[in-house]
């Protein structure tokens, strides 16, 4: 199996346990860990390229998962990430990660949130080290192990 293969196939695992659990996923420290993490990843390489901007804000209107929020709220969330990690990266990452964080009183909604973030990094089919830097990152800030997740 190619890795494109194998980034397709764990993708498409987490988003089916995903969509398993869509009902449990409705809290506010969901919702903004979510869009955190989505920029996180966005940004992974410390760079923001528009197109994956685009993507990325796609994705997250498309997502079943996050349907539970409105979708201009997760937009306006999502750039409110990217905006922080614009103006100064090192700080804004700090400060996603403590959102991030915050997801970490309820399991499931820990393992959701790196599951997004998994999902995010492979939807372009190459799940770099850069992206699976700072999911390993979020693990570390929700308490979970990095291998539970195959990083």
């Amino acid at each position: 199996m190619t890795l494109w293969d194998r980034v397709k196939e764990s993708a498409s695992s987490m988003q089916a346990q995903l969509n398993a659990k869509k009902n449990d996923l409705r809290s506010g420290a969901f919702r903004d860990a979510s869009m955190a993490i989505c920029a996180l990843v966005a940004a992974a390489d410390g760079s923001i390229d528009p197109a994956e901007r685009r993507r990325v804000a796609q994705l997250i209107a498309g997502n079943d998962v996050l349907r539970n929020s409105d979708a201009m709220d997760l937009q306006r969330r999502f750039e409110g990430c990217l905006d922080k990690l614009t103006e100064d990266f090192d700080f804004g990452k700090v400060s996603l990660l403590q959102e991030v964080a915050k997801a970490g009183r309820k399991p499931a909604e820990a393992r959701a949130v790196i599951q997004i973030g998994i999902v995010i990094g492979g939807t372009d089919g190459h799940f770099d080290e850069a992206e699976r830097g700072v999911v390993r990152e979020a693990c570390f800030a929700l308490g979970l192990s990095p291998a539970e997740f195959g990083l």
